[in-house]
Formats: structure tokens, C-alpha cells, sequence
């Protein structure tokens, strides 16, 4: 084998760590975006939180819509295109060879040193001012009046399971044990009011919790503690199961339903109720009439009444109690009508005021020649400074590439703004990224896990997105479109004779769009409805 020298030149993509982490926070939730620019503040000390309204910096994001794509935003286009830019939406698109082409140049890219330096200065930079000035204060309008309380702070507001349960303990006259089998039970509850665990395997945790020890040397001993502790749970599940909201403490569904039939008064109906829920549920889920009539030993009108009174229960009894401060979203871009068009603007709620450290950089631009802390200290510190401006940067250009997505998207939906669901149109993101000249990885990340409230509700920027189904005037009509007809179909069916699959496809044909029986039963269970079986009406 013989040994050579060969010289050749080849293109490759280099994945610098500032390009890295634009692509990471773009593909960031707005929860996620708090926590990494909480864990920037802490960990880099030239960057701070402004608090006062300063200025805002001229190349904020007002009139980013119509702004050129920069050269910045055609790199992170360029290096997006990785695997990670797989999703679903991005399969309607078409085919993908230019993304398969940069995926093989990115997995050739050769290491790059984890390095922020940019040009080695430290004067503070034009750009160095805060962005995101216009966002008020995180905690701004706390404190003041009913009217002009946030939503957040209503949902905090708001009183637990655990709380309105304790409160109703509290009033009854009880013993010491007792009270505390009681709050222990209390607190052993779900999210939904359920006792979950068994009181046989609950006892030795409240012994623990009492400082009463289970002898292992002598088991006699440990039983009889252990017996006790369980009767004594069990009392206090008596107790409990009584209080409001009826059907709590409850193990099981049976058990929580039949808890609130007992609530009830003593009628023909509730005594036909306790009958059925002493049946496999399935029946009852099913409505299996004839089976149940059989094994209850009931008529048919009685079964039915009883199953209807059954429908009105709760099966949830914890439900009204669930901290709603978990289900709240927070848009990132905020829709309203403006004369005869839209207006698209960034949530200022969710916009990080940041700024370098004007104290720190100028300490740090004055003592570049000194020596005391050594070349390798003062290296470390600029380049903590320029990591500090680029991550600046990057979150301004994640806002402003949102902001661009969604006035897009507006665009393109208009008649939706206008008019609903039913005006959807078809759209993909290819369709969004050539209007940008983005890459449709980068429309795809901007849109997971951002929001946008929009005069007919909050949305995922996802949600405007569907693939198109074929009419007979030889037009598309979005799927999205296709759902809602379908939800005003079945809303106006009869609650006798609800609508089949196979109808519901005759009568979207009839308006002109082609779909298929399986299709339409696809839509109905992703949007949880249930089949005509079971929306028929007693």
C-alpha cells in the first residue's frame, strides 16, 4: 500500500455556538423561554433584567413583518434543516430533498470550539441596550383592584379540594385520632377526589405519620396496630364520604356514583340507579338495555329513566376544584381587527426584558491592560460579555421570526379571522416558508408550542395548518374546515337517531366535499366524539 499526499477542498456547514442556540430557543416554549433566560440571568453576570422603561433599541421587532430576511435568519434556515425538523405537517409539504441534502452536509460538519468571541472588543456595543423595553414589568398591575386582576391571579385564588374538604372537617366533633384519620385521608385524595390506595396499605403510612412504630420482632403487636389504624381509617372514610361534593373518598367509579345516587331522594328511578351500578359498567357504558334489564330484573322504562339520571352525575367529583392555573395558556401573539384588516403584535407579557450590564462592561472595556487577573481571566470575562449580547440578539430574532410566522399565517387565514373555522383554508408549511424565505423546519418549529389568541379563542400556530381535501368544483377544502362541518352536523342531529359515519360522509358530499366513511370516523375520534351508538338518546 503505498502512501500519498492529497490536497482537496470541500464545503461544509459549521454549527458555531451562537447559530446553536438560536436554534434551540427558537424551538422553545414560552415556559421553557422563561426558565432558560432565568438560568442565563443567574449564570452570566454582564446580563440583567430591566426593570425601569428604558428605551427600547432601534432594530426592535416593530415592523418586522415586512423587514427582509437578514442574513442571520438564512443560517439558521440553512442549519435547521436537521433531523430535529421532522414533524407532521411537514410530511404534507411535499417532497424533501433539499432538506435530506443538508441533513448529510450537517452530520459532515466538523467540530467547532465552544467559543462566544466575536471581534474582541468590549465597548459596549450600539446594541447592547435592553430589548423588549415596550413588555411591562412581570409583576406589573399586581396588587391592584378586582377589575383589573389577571387571570393568573384569579386561578390562585382559587380554593382546593384539600382546603374546602378540611373546611367542612373542622366543624365536625371529633377526637383527636379520629380528626387525623380524617385529614390523612384528606390529603390521600386525587385530583379527581378519589381515595386511589387501599386503607389496608395506607394504615402503616399513617402509623408513620402518628410516630407509632411496627415492631418486627413481635407481629401479634405490629398486627393489631395495624387493624386498628385500619378500622380507624375506615371510620373516618365514613365521615368523608358524606361531605361535599358528593361521590368523594369514593375508590372506585361504581362507588362514586353509587355514593351520589344516595344523595338523592328515595325514588323509583334512584333505587333502579343503584341497581344498574351494582352491574359491570360496561353495560351501562354501552347501554346495553336489554342486558341490563335482564340481570336487574327491571322493565324497560325504568331502565332507561334510570340511566338517564345516571348521565347527569359527576364522575369526577374534584373536578370544579382543579387548579385552573395549569390549564391557562399564555399567547405569544396577540390578533385584533383594525379597521378592516388585523392587527398582528408580540404579547409584551412574554417578551424578557434584557440588557448587558453597563456597570460591568465599561469596568471591564477600562481595565483591559491590566494584569491582575491575568490575560486568561480577562479572556473568560469578554467572552462571558459577547455571550451575554449574542443571546440578546437571539431572542430578539426568535420574536421577530414568530411575529413573521403569524403575520403570515393571518394573511393567508384571513376569512377564518373573519368568519370562524368554517372558512378555513388549506396550508402547509412550504406554503408559508416560500412566502418568508424560510425553511420549512424553521416554520416548523416556530410553530409547535406557540400560541396566538385570536378574537374566536387561543390557538396552537399549528392549528392553521391542514391538509386539503378534494371538492367537486375541483377546489380544496381544509380539513380543519371538514371537523367543524362535522361538529354542526352531529350538534343538530336528532338525539333519537343520531348520524352515522356513513351519513355524516353522504352529507358532506352533498356539500360538495369528498370524504371517505373512514376519514370522517378519523376526524369524529380525534375530536373525542362518540359514535352514533352511543350519542343515541334515551
Amino acid at each position: 500500500m503505498k502512501q500519498s499526499l492529497s490536497l482537496r477542498v470541500s464545503q461544509h456547514l459549521a454549527l458555531t455556538p451562537q447559530l446553536q442556540q438560536s436554534i434551540r430557543l427558537l424551538q422553545l416554549s414560552t415556559l421553557e423561554m422563561a426558565q432558560e433566560v432565568e438560568q442565563m440571568l443567574d449564570e452570566n453576570p454582564f446580563l440583567e433584567r430591566a426593570e425601569d422603561g428604558s428605551e427600547r433599541e432601534d432594530f426592535g421587532v416593530a415592523g418586522a413583518a415586512d423587514a427582509p430576511v437578514s442574513a442571520g435568519e438564512q443560517i439558521v434556515d440553512a442549519a435547521a434543516s436537521g433531523p430535529a425538523s421532522a414533524s407532521s405537517d411537514s410530511a404534507d409539504t411535499g417532497d424533501g430533498g433539499d432538506a435530506d441534502a443538508l441533513e448529510a452536509r450537517l452530520d459532515g460538519a466538523s467540530p467547532v470550539e465552544e467559543s462566544w468571541e466575536g471581534d474582541g472588543s468590549v465597548e459596549i456595543a450600539p446594541d447592547d441596550s435592553e430589548w423588549g423595553g415596550d413588555a411591562p414589568a412581570r409583576n406589573a398591575g399586581s396588587g391592584g383592584d378586582d377589575e383589573t386582576a389577571s387571570a393568573a391571579e384569579l386561578a390562585r385564588a382559587q380554593i382546593s379540594l384539600q382546603d374546602h374538604l378540611h373546611e367542612q372537617a373542622r366543624c365536625l366533633r371529633l377526637g383527636d385520632e379520629d380528626r387525623a384519620a380524617l385529614f390523612f385521608l384528606i390529603e390521600s385524595l386525587d385530583d379527581d377526589g378519589y381515595l386511589e390506595d387501599a386503607l389496608e396499605a395506607l394504615a402503616p403510612a399513617f402509623l408513620r405519620l402518628q410516630g407509632v412504630a411496627l415492631p418486627e420482632h413481635d407481629p401479634e403487636v405490629a398486627l393489631g396496630r395495624r387493624e386498628a389504624a385500619e378500622q380507624l381509617l375506615r371510620t373516618a372514610l365514613q365521615w368523608l364520604q358524606h361531605m361535599d361534593p358528593p361521590g368523594v373518598g369514593a375508590r372506585d367509579l361504581a362507588e362514586c356514583l353509587r355514593l351520589q345516587i344516595l344523595e338523592l331522594r328515595n325514588t323509583a328511578e334512584a333505587r333502579a340507579a343503584l341497581a344498574l351500578c351494582a352491574q359491570p359498567l360496561e353495560l351501562v357504558a354501552k347501554r346495553d338495555i336489554r342486558k341490563l334489564c335482564s340481570a336487574c330484573r327491571l322493565d324497560d322504562e325504568t331502565v332507561r329513566a334510570a340511566l338517564t339520571l345516571i348521565a347527569r352525575l359527576e364522575p369526577k367529583p374534584g373536578r370544579r376544584f382543579v387548579d385552573v392555573e395549569r390549564n391557562i395558556v399564555v399567547p405569544d401573539v396577540i390578533v385584533t381587527r383594525a379597521g378592516r384588516g388585523f392587527k398582528v403584535i408580540l404579547n409584551p407579557d412574554v417578551m424578557p426584558r434584557l440588557r448587558v450590564h453597563d456597570v460591568y462592561a465599561n469596568a471591564l472595556r477600562q481595565n483591559r491592560g491590566a494584569r491582575d487577573g491575568g490575560e486568561g481571566g480577562h479572556a473568560a470575562m469578554q467572552q462571558r460579555l459577547q455571550e451575554a449580547r449574542w443571546f440578546i440578539k437571539n431572542i430578539q430574532q426568535r420574536f421577530d421570526t414568530i411575529l413573521r410566522v403569524s403575520s403570515a399565517i393571518v394573511e393567508r387565514q384571513r376569512n377564518f379571522f373573519m368568519h370562524g373555522e368554517l372558512a378555513m383554508r388549506p396550508l402547509v408549511l412550504r406554503e408559508i416558508a416560500d412566502e418568508l424565505g424560510l425553511h420549512e423546519s424553521t416554520i416548523s418549529r416556530v410553530t409547535t408550542a406557540k400560541y396566538m389568541a385570536t378574537p374566536f379563542g387561543t390557538y396552537e400556530l399549528k392549528y392553521f395548518f391542514g391538509s386539503s381535501l378534494g371538492t367537486e368544483t375541483g377546489g380544496n377544502a381544509s380539513s380543519t374546515a371538514v371537523r367543524a362541518l362535522l361538529k354542526q352536523f352531529i350538534a343538530a342531529e336528532e338525539a333519537a337517531k343520531p348520524l352515522s359515519d356513513n351519513q355524516l360522509s353522504d352529507l358532506l358530499k352533498e356539500q360538495g366535499i369528498e370524504c371517505a366513511r373512514r376519514t370522517v370516523a378519523k376526524y369524529r375520534e380525534a375530536m373525542r366524539i362518540a359514535p352514533a351508538n352511543l350519542r343515541k338518546s334515551l
